[in-house]
């Protein structure tokens, strides 16, 4: 059940639950590639915390890059046109690539990433996203491992943002109307 904190928005997730969370994924993470190295891959800029706190976690051989991929523009919704605004700057083939979500919600943008990617001959290509929101699904795309189901609510906090706006709070907020 979301806390209200004002008129304009509700704890969904708290700081606390986020970091249990990252600790379980980054097990998993690493019972899965044991002592392979991993490219973490995030997608800018939401991923932005959450990259941070799970690179630190892993004891595996990371290294790290972005991209940048927009289908919002700033708006609530996805223009389901997907933009490469920034790519990444290493050649991933033969390497273990984790892309790093913040969300996936239609899948659009993900699933477009995913073969993108993919046609560039990694050895593996998973994806790891804090957030889901399995009901505003429109293009199905496999996600390894996944933090927290919510609700179809826009959300903002932890690098998640509203016309960049929110991206600071320690915490996931539901943005409501107003």
């Amino acid at each position: 059940m979301p806390v209200k904190l004002n008129e304009s928005l509700s704890i969904l997730i708290s700081a606390e639950e986020i970091q249990e969370k990252i600790k379980e994924l980054s097990q998993k993470i690493e019972a899965d590639y044991g002592d392979e190295p991993i490219l973490l891959l995030g997608v800018l800029k939401g991923s932005l915390h959450f990259i941070s706190d799970l690179g630190r976690l892993l004891s595996s051989q990371t290294t790290v890059d972005f991209v940048q991929v927009s289908s919002y523009g700033s708006g609530k919704s996805s223009t389901g046109v997907v933009q490469i605004r920034k790519d990444l700057d290493v050649n991933i083939e033969g390497l273990n690539v984790l892309i790093v979500e913040d969300i996936v919600d239609t899948g659009t943008t993900l699933s477009h990433l995913r073969e993108l990617l993919g046609t560039r001959r990694p050895k593996s290509l998973k994806v790891v996203a804090l957030l889901s929101k399995p009901e505003a699904r429109k293009h199905q795309t496999q996600v390894e491992y996944v933090g927290f189901e919510i609700p179809n609510e826009f959300v903002v906090g932890y690098g998640l943002d509203y016309g960049e706006r929110f991206r600071n709070l320690p915490y996931i907020a539901i943005l409501h109307e107003g």
